[in-house]
C-alpha cells in the first residue's frame, strides 16, 4: 500500500523537482530567519540580540542547503540563480521555476510565521501593524533602511554586500581552489551569511536576496501593513530586488577575472606536472 503511495505522488519531472526543493530550502531559511528577527524585536532584547538574528539566519542557510542542495543545488536565493544562468551553470528555462519556488517557500514562512507570533504583534504595538518607527514591525518580515541612510547608499551596502557573498560561494564550491572539505559546505556557507550579517548588517538588514524580502513584503501588504511597505524607506523595496542582483554579477566576474579564469583543472595539473617530471620519471 505505502509503494503505491509512494508511487502516485512521486514526480519524475526533474525542473518540478528542483522548484520544489528550492521552495523547501528558502523556506527553511526563512522560518528560521524571520523567527530570530520576531523573538528579538517582540521579546524587546529579553530573547535574544542581534547576534541572534544572524545566528538564526545562518542556521537556515545550513539547513536549507541539507534539505535542498543535492537536488537544485539550493540557491534560496533569486539572484544566485541569476547569476548561475548568466555563468550558464543553469538553463536560462529553470529561471523561472527557481524564483517561483523560492518566493514560495518565502512567502509560506512569512505566513507561518506571522501566525505563531500574531498574538505577540498586536500586543506589541497595540493592536497596530506598524510599519516602521519605534513601534514598528514590518521589519522583522523584510528589510528597511537605517533612518541615517540614503537611498544610494543603501543600494551600495547591498550591492557590495551581496558581491561578496557570491564570490565567497563560489570559492567554497570551487574544487579546483581550496573550495570547502567535502560535507561541510553547508556550515561554511551558514558561517559566510552570519559574518555578512554581523559585519555588514546594520545599514540595510542585509537582505542580498530578492527572494528573501520581497515575497514577505508582499505578505505584510495582504496581512494588515498596508501599501505602505512599498513607500517606507523612500520606497526602498526595489533596492533589495535590483542591487543584489547586479552585486550577485560582481561577485561572479570578480571571482572569475581573480581566480577562476587563471585556475588550471586537476587534470591540466597533471599534465602540467607529468612534463616537468619527464627527465627523472621512468614512465
Amino acid at each position: 500500500m505505502l509503494a503505491k503511495i509512494k508511487k502516485a505522488l512521486t514526480i519524475k519531472n526533474r525542473t518540478v523537482r528542483e522548484g520544489l526543493a528550492e521552495a523547501l530550502g528558502t523556506f527553511l531559511l526563512m522560518f528560521f530567519g524571520i523567527g530570530g528577527v520576531a523573538q528579538v524585536i517582540l521579546g524587546k532584547g529579553e530573547y535574544g540580540m542581534y547576534l541572534s538574528i544572524n545566528l538564526a539566519f545562518g542556521i537556515g542557510v545550513t539547513m536549507g542547503i541539507h534539505a535542498a542542495g543535492g537536488i537544485s543545488g539550493a540557491h534560496m536565493n533569486a539572484s544566485i540563480t541569476f547569476t548561475h544562468c548568466v555563468l550558464g551553470r543553469l538553463p536560462w528555462r529553470k529561471l523561472p521555476v527557481y524564483i517561483i519556488g523560492q518566493f514560495l517557500g518565502s512567502f509560506v514562512a512569512a505566513a507561518l510565521m506571522f501566525c505563531m507570533y500574531y498574538d505577540a504583534l498586536c500586543e506589541y504595538s497595540g493592536g497596530k501593524f506598524i510599519v516602521t518607527g519605534p513601534n514598528g514591525t514590518a521589519g522583522i518580515f523584510a528589510t528597511y533602511p537605517a533612518p541615517y541612510m540614503t537611498l544610494l547608499g543603501g543600494f551600495l551596502d547591498e550591492f557590495f554586500a551581496t558581491a561578496v557573498l557570491m564570490l565567497c560561494v563560489l570559492a567554497i564550491y570551487d574544487k579546483k581552489n581550496n573550495g570547502a572539505l567535502q560535507g561541510t559546505e553547508a556550515v561554511v556557507t551558514g558561517l559566510l551569511v552570519l559574518a555578512i550579517g554581523m559585519s555588514m548588517g546594520a545599514n540595510t538588514g542585509y537582505a542580498i536576496n530578492p527572494s528573501r524580502d520581497l515575497p514577505p513584503r508582499i505578505f505584510t501588504a495582504i496581512a494588515g501593513w498596508g501599501i505602505e511597505v512599498f513607500r517606507a524607506g523612500d520606497h526602498w523595496w526595489w533596492v533589495p530586488i535590483v542591487a543584489p542582483t547586479l552585486g550577485s554579477l560582481l561577485g561572479a566576474l570578480g571571482y572569475k577575472l581573480l581566480i577562476d579564469f587563471h585556475n588550471q583543472t586537476v587534470l591540466e595539473g597533471r599534465e602540467e606536472k607529468g612534463k616537468g617530471d619527464l627527465q627523472t620519471d621512468p614512465v
